[in-house]
């Protein structure tokens, strides 16, 4: 299974109306501001960047709102810290989340308050990431590639490891060879859907439809968290829990 993909797909369904549409826009123009001012303007010099402006023009974000918010770093007097927050849902799920932010106390008692209404527990750090790899992953559609070709690709390029079905081939790497992975796919298959340093599961656990439909909601909720960057969580999405999903 691609979960990586299939989590994307499943989250453009279910996140296509404006007011989601806005939310991810606001954060992916975030990610390239904060990118450039810790590092160069430059897209070439700066690989977090080239890597945020990547995601940002596969997600439709307009090319002058990722000129603004490249000249923003210049301009933009925040101070973002980077936070990493982890809990737990119904059924043991583990849940990563990453927050980009300029007041850690608003945004930890967000992200708690998420996870109490929810019934769910926020836990110390690395307790639930240790059962988790940071690692690059890089998506394609299905359509550049079958599976065998990527897979020679995959490993020619120095990636580890290539999950495809239906959805997608999700391309996964050493955190510090992502950038170089990816130039060497985006040679042969042109720009990726994605490429970043995600947080992989190593096992995933099956909840049934109910309990499962609960734990998604929550991730809605902690992603629609203005500071709230990524979540991820090792929640097996079975095909009828995407159905559960798409039908509520």
């Amino acid at each position: 299974m691609a979960g990586h993909s299939k989590w994307a797909n499943i989250q453009h369904r279910k996140g296509a109306q404006d007011k989601k549409r806005s939310k991810l826009f606001s954060k992916l123009a975030k990610e390239i501001t904060v990118a450039a001012k810790m590092g160069s303007p430059d897209v070439d010099m700066n690989p977090r960047l080239r890597l945020a402006v990547n995601t940002a023009k596969q997600n439709s974000l307009p090319k002058d709102v990722i000129t603004r918010a490249i000249k923003k770093s210049d301009t933009d007097v925040a101070n973002y810290d980077e936070m990493r927050y982890e809990g737990f849902a119904a059924g043991g799920v583990g849940i990563i989340v990453e927050a980009l932010t300029d007041n850690k106390n608003r945004t930890a008692s967000s992200v708690r308050s998420i996870f109490t209404k929810a019934g769910c527990s926020m836990g110390a750090d690395g307790s639930v990431s240790f059962g988790f790899d940071k690692v690059g992953c890089i998506s394609y559609g299905a359509d550049v590639a079958d599976e065998d070709a990527m897979m020679e690709a995959v490993l020619e390029s120095g990636a580890d490891d290539c999950e495809s079905s239906d959805d997608g081939h999700d391309i996964y790497c050493d955190s510090s060879e992502l950038h170089a992975v990816a130039k060497a796919l985006e040679a042969q298959f042109g720009e990726p859907k994605s490429a970043n340093l995600i947080w992989k599961p190593q096992v995933m656990i099956d909840l049934d439809d109910e309990t499962g439909v609960k734990v998604y909601n929550l991730i809605s909720n902690l992603e629609d968290d203005d500071d709230v960057q990524e979540v991820y969580s090792n929640l097996e999405l079975s095909d009828s829990l995407m159905q559960a999903i798409a039908e509520e």
